[in-house]
């Protein structure tokens, strides 16, 4: 549906106290409507050759992935280069909107859940949940994070726990309250500001799709909000880009994935190498498997393979909470949660605003001086976390919520808020308590035995000239410049202190045994004999590991196998349950990118469901052949700056779920009046005298808005005058800037746009005040938020908005013509029911 709708609007006889106003149940039954699809369709039957598909949003999305492969793999260093530029400058710019569109998402599901609007079913008001409860959850988390919680499950916490963070930075903060906030922040990333966007997706998609027939795909998702629209290109680029950011998102994941795996298959079994050609032979591995599952469907492959993952992430964490100190755990979770509830709210708002604005210099007049110059905490920490975080969720919610609505038909709202937000938040949280907890207590037993981190600077020892290093200072031995410390952002080169990990454990021991060795000879014991690193981070029997000094990949399987004779089997459990996670995200993504292409069709052709499972392998698999690690990180870092546009269409989103629910429960009347003209049909529509309009209205807005203020009756010269003086300084300025920038020795005064700027938001504030009139007079529903962002955004179709609308025309029901009826037929039918009853 278009923009604005009417809960009740005037009756036909002009208001009169004896008849009452129409009703919503007297107009056609948005409960029970059913909306015809007007999707673009291929299809062809030929024998094994079975397509049913979107031609356009398959063909486009085809495209656009070899041709951004072939980006990647060629240039690697320049598209992550470039896409590491965009995902800063976002976070630069954009923090807030990440930051504060979350917090609005949280705070309307809160409010759907405690409303009546959580009695509505995703489905007809007679249907059943199809799973049960818990293979219903089994596969919601399977699909949702289970790979990610092995992955950050111990690494998240430790990273935290040994900074650098805003947390760290603070040395008078004890140790303890280090490690609490260590697993606040982590219980942050994985709670309610995470989930909330799958939840958001996925509620709406079922709405649509199981209670009106809509098809299952995200351009369904604003048929509240703009119609039949979506069946145009707008619902076909919202479907590409669904498309293009789920596959990018699990074929990061699946090529990322393989680099744990591999490293879980060296950790059980050094004879298994690090190497490419092993991790291409686990990605089409989980490939073949994932391909077969989403053969047999939801039903048995992915149903079954979820059952099996849940059960084995439970009898993971069940072991490892009763192989460590039970009572210390159970201390973490309940005081996590107290703490994670205490400090919701302030972590949900923080953007980290002075980090990113500028370093605390003059800290040092005030007494508040840190060794480096990173000031209070690292300026990157938002981004390398938080945004990234919000990114990642944000950029896998068309491909979770749209799993998780696949799964959840008969299930009312409130029921599918439970399952798919408390619970998994419920559950993540106790996750990460024990395996978080389990980390941080591993490293510290660590550091009590003496285990450390030796950090010698390889880069400086394999470039140093050996005679030039032969005369660095071979009397005093422990000042060699052997070792590497982190200076601010940048990695030098110093001495190694006598107390330090690397003199003690060892230079001195070397150079006990060799008194007589120079500089060079100590250099070449170090780069030659590298057996000191495990040795020295973790114990022979593994019964002790410095997690800090291990890469995040090993991280886990360093921590299961410190548990005695159950680590290895630890090791081996968990690696069974890390592949089949990778199975159930593959499949699963597999499935619901071919959903999309075909316009909704739940049961797609096998083909096809063939195609799009070898299409996330082969992509995989071409990205770290061709361009290793390098390629698969841009692919990442591209799929969570999508998560910025994304952002923009949740807020949508989450308009066009109120309004669907309003109208369901009688509080929005779908069938009121409305402009005639949407505001993104001049994008839609091919109506030359329409484009005609919205490209005069550019510049002669102010003529359109005298003659719509005059035609209704209202003071026009004033607000046509006041909005022609701020346009015409608005342009002047902003054109007086450009040539202040370009000009050779900028000539002219810096910063005028921002008196430029301020002319132009009067300009949108006269034409939101005028839009909120005219509206008021027909009766369309709205409000000046919405006004004023509409006249802010898209002014010029606004103005084609009140160049049509008059007292007379240019007035269209909100629902499509072949569902409206008119005022006087409600009427009639009100009166006819008054006169039976």
């Amino acid at each position: 549906m278009t923009e604005g709708a009417t809960a009740d609007p005037p009756p036909a006889n002009g208001g009169g106290g004896d008849v009452p106003p129409p009703r919503y149940e007297d107009k056609p039954n948005w409960r029970n409507a059913k909306i015809q699809d007007k999707s673009v369709w291929f299809k062809c039957d030929c024998g094994p050759l079975k397509l049913s598909l979107n031609p356009i949003v398959t063909l486009c999305s085809i495209v656009l992935i070899v041709a951004f492969i072939l980006w990647c793999t060629l240039e690697p260093e320049h598209a992550i280069t470039t896409f590491k530029s965009v995902k800063l400058w976002i976070t630069q710019v954009f923090c807030w909107f990440y930051i504060g569109s979350q917090d609005i998402w949280a705070v309307a599901l809160i409010a759907i859940y405690f409303s009546k609007w959580g009695n509505i079913k995703l489905g007809k008001d007679d249907e059943k949940p199809v799973y049960s409860d818990g293979t219903w959850f089994a596969m919601l988390f399977s699909c949702g994070i289970g790979v990610g919680l092995f992955f950050f499950g111990v690494a998240e916490p430790v990273w935290h726990y040994i900074g650098p963070n805003r947390y760290t930075r603070d040395k008078y903060m004890p140790d303890n309250e280090v490690a609490q906030w260590a697993i606040n922040i982590t219980y942050f990333h994985w709670g309610l500001h995470g989930w909330v966007v799958y939840v958001m997706v996925g509620m709406i998609m079922g709405f649509m799709a199981y209670r009106k027939d809509l098809p299952m795909t995200m351009k369904s998702c604003f048929y509240p909000l703009i119609g039949d629209r979506i069946f145009g290109w707008v619902g076909d680029f919202i479907d590409t880009f669904s498309v293009l950011t789920t596959l990018f998102g699990v074929c990061t994941s699946l090529g990322l994935g393989t680099l744990q795996v591999n490293r879980g298959l060296h950790f059980i079994n050094d004879s298994i190498e690090i190497s490419t050609q092993n991790q291409v032979i686990i990605i089409w591995a989980i490939t073949l498997v994932a391909t077969i599952s989403v053969i047999t469907g939801v039903g048995i492959g992915i149903r079954r393979l979820s059952e099996i993952c849940f059960g084995l992430g439970m009898l993971i964490m069940l072991m490892v909470f009763f192989l460590e100190d039970t009572w210390y755990l159970l201390n973490v979770f309940c005081q996590s949660v107290g703490f994670y509830l205490q400090w919701l709210v302030q972590l949900g708002f923080h953007t980290d605003a002075f980090e990113i604005s500028t370093q605390s210099y003059g800290a040092a007049d005030r007494g508040r001086a840190y060794e480096d110059t990173e000031g209070d905490g690292p300026a990157q920490w938002m981004d390398d976390w938080t945004i990234f975080y919000w990114g990642w969720w944000i950029s896998w919610s068309p491909f979770v919520g749209m799993f998780m609505a696949k799964i959840s038909r008969g299930r009312t709202m409130r029921n599918f808020i439970n399952g798919a937000l408390t619970a998994p938040i419920l559950y993540s949280f106790m996750w990460m308590a024990i395996f978080g907890g389990a980390g941080i207590s591993i490293e510290r037993k660590a550091a009590e035995k003496s285990l450390c981190c030796p950090n010698f600077n390889m880069d400086f020892l394999a470039d140093t000239n050996l005679n030039q290093l032969s005369t660095i200072n071979p009397v005093t031995r422990q000042s060699f410049t052997l070792c590497s410390r982190k200076s601010g952002i940048e990695t030098v080169a110093v001495a190694c202190a006598e107390d330090s990990c690397e003199w003690n454990n060892v230079l001195k021991p070397y150079l006990n045994e060799n008194a007589a060795a120079t500089a060079a000879d100590t250099r070449n014991y170090v780069l030659e004999n590298q057996e000191w690193l495990g040795k020295y981070i973790s114990k022979e029997d593994r019964s002790h590991a410095r997690l800090s000094c291990m890469a995040s990949e090993e991280m886990w399987f360093a921590a299961v196998s410190t548990y005695g004779d159950m680590g290895r089997f630890l090791c081996i459990i968990s690696l069974i349950g890390i592949l089949l996670y990778f199975v159930t995200s593959s499949d699963s993504g597999s499935l619901v990118i071919d959903i999309i292409s075909a316009n909704g069709n739940q049961d797609p052709p096998v083909l096809q469901r063939v195609f799009w499972a070898l299409v996330e392998g082969a992509t995989a698999t071409a990205l770290l052949v061709a361009g290793g690690n390098d390629s698969l990180y841009a692919l990442q870092t591209a799929s969570l700056a999508a998560g910025l546009p994304y952002t923009v269409v949740l807020c949508f989103l989450t308009i066009s779920l109120w309004r669907a629910l309003a109208m369901e429960c009688g509080d929005l009347n779908p069938y009121g009046p409305d402009f005639a003209v949407a505001l993104i049909d001049p994008f839609t529509r091919c109506k030359p005298k329409m484009w005609a309009s919205f490209l005069v209205n550019i510049a002669f807005a102010p003529v359109t808005l005298y003659n719509a203020l005059k035609s209704h009756g209202l003071s026009a010269a004033g607000p046509a005058l006041m909005a022609a003086v701020s346009w015409i300084l608005w342009v002047a300025l902003m054109i007086a800037e450009i040539i202040q920038i370009s000009s050779v020795g900028g000539v002219g005064l810096s910063g005028i746009y921002s008196i430029a700027w301020v002319f132009y938001i009067a300009f949108a504030t006269i034409i939101m005040v005028a839009r909120c009139n005219i509206r008021s007079i027909h009766g369309i529903n709205g409000n000046p938020v919405e006004d004023f962002f509409a006249a802010l955004l898209l002014y010029p179709s606004v103005m084609v908005q009140l160049q049509t609308v008059n007292q007379e025309r240019g007035i269209a029901p909100l629902m499509p013509d072949n569902s409206a009826i008119s005022d006087a037929q409600v009427m009639k039918n009100f009166r006819d029911e008054e006169s039976k009853a």
